[in-house]
């Protein structure tokens, strides 16, 4: 084990309750320790290992910042409630906020002290952000905002949301005129709508409409009318972690089917299919740090997003189907299958992202 592993290794053994790898089913419910366990990996510089202390990093290199999180993910530490602030917002305060932003936002965002919801998707467009059609027009020191947005997770217990407007209707090209603002969603004339959830587990949804909402100027995250690179590099972060997360759960999902031996030839088959891919997600997810590394734009982060997400989906129902008729009755199983669900629409649908490998990376032509 290298020297930082050891020192993560030692870092669980504090935070962690003593019987948490036996019982890792029954804490993943413990918010409590939730809360705790964000807020101690952000002191201790775990929580975001390869950025600066005082922002939950130590500054480690990029290769064993990716073994801290593998190693986290391998041994199910607790997931972070407000993932998408850690994951999308954090990054993209870091890279496009401005000084005064950085100062108030940061550290509530990555000690999990304020929640944060993405403001992207809309009726109508999905995931599909280029398409948004939430109006923001400058008025004064203000901009003045009406539309509405869907999907958007955890909006009723945040604070915050970075809100994707359209700034610029005239722009030639539709992703060239959005931009990014930084919304209170306490602000007059915000209206969040939960929508019902399929399980517990499962992050909360929410409708948010728009009317006249009135946010200062100096609430614009990145520049005007750039609102498609703040959400683009903002993403990058979250893809990291998404394809981690996807090949850990994949090989565990399918663990107890390796211990069967009953399964039949069908059976077989399609747990080599599975194996397979989680190995695929894992050296995709590899060459996509080399790429980095390199100095290149990986285009493998919408690969791993397709493909990860579409393995996961097929791990838990074969979790399930291989159980049998204990499978139907194991809630923890269910639970996981349920939640896999949401896989293939988080993050960008399945469908989006395959307009986008045929296009960005075959190289196809665009279907006009």
């Amino acid at each position: 084990m290298s020297d930082v592993l050891a020192a993560y290794d030692e870092f669980l053994g504090e935070a962690l309750p003593a019987d948490y790898a036996a019982r890792v089913d029954h804490y993943r419910h413990d918010d409590r320790l939730k809360t705790d366990f964000q807020v101690a990996a952000f002191e201790a510089g775990w929580l975001v290992p390869d950025w600066e202390p005082g922002l939950g990093g130590q500054s480690l290199p990029s290769g064993d910042a990716l073994a801290v999180r593998i190693e986290g993910a391998r041994r199910r530490v607790p997931k972070i409630h407000n993932v998408q602030g850690v994951g999308v917002v954090a990054p993209g305060l870091r890279r496009f906020g401005t000084p005064a932003q950085q100062d108030r936002l940061l550290r509530p965002v990555l000690r999990g002290d304020e929640w944060w919801a993405l403001g992207m998707s809309e009726p109508g467009s999905g995931s599909d952000l280029a398409s948004l059609r939430t109006q923001a027009r400058r008025e004064g020191d203000e901009f003045v905002v009406n539309g509405s947005k869907i999907w958007t997770t955890q909006a009723r217990e945040s604070r915050w949301a970075t809100l994707y407007v359209r700034t610029d209707p005239d722009a030639a090209r539709p992703h060239a005129g959005i931009s990014c603002l930084i919304l209170d969603l306490r602000s007059p004339g915000v209206d969040v709508r939960p929508i019902p959830r399929a399980a517990p587990s499962v992050d909360a949804f929410c409708e948010v409409f728009l009317d006249d909402v009135r946010i200062p100027a100096d609430n614009l995250l990145g520049p005007l009318n750039g609102g498609w690179r703040v959400a683009s590099e903002s993403l990058e972060h979250e893809r990291d972690m998404i394809w981690v997360n996807n090949w850990v759960e994949i090989a565990q999902a399918v663990e107890p089917a390796l211990r069967r031996p009953d399964l039949g030839d069908d059976a077989l088959t399609e747990l080599g299919r599975i194996l397979a891919d989680a190995e695929a997600v894992r050296f995709t997810g590899l060459r996509t740090v080399f790429s980095r590394l390199a100095g290149r734009d990986p285009d493998e982060f919408f690969i791993l997003k397709l493909l990860g997400s579409e393995a996961a989906q097929r791990a838990t129902r074969f979790a399930m189907e291989s159980a049998g008729v204990d499978g139907l009755l194991d809630a923890q199983l269910m639970e996981d299958r349920v939640e896999s669900l949401g896989a293939t629409i988080y993050g960008g649908t399945s469908e989006v992202q395959r307009n986008i490998v045929g296009e960005r990376v075959l190289g196809l032509p665009r279907d006009r």
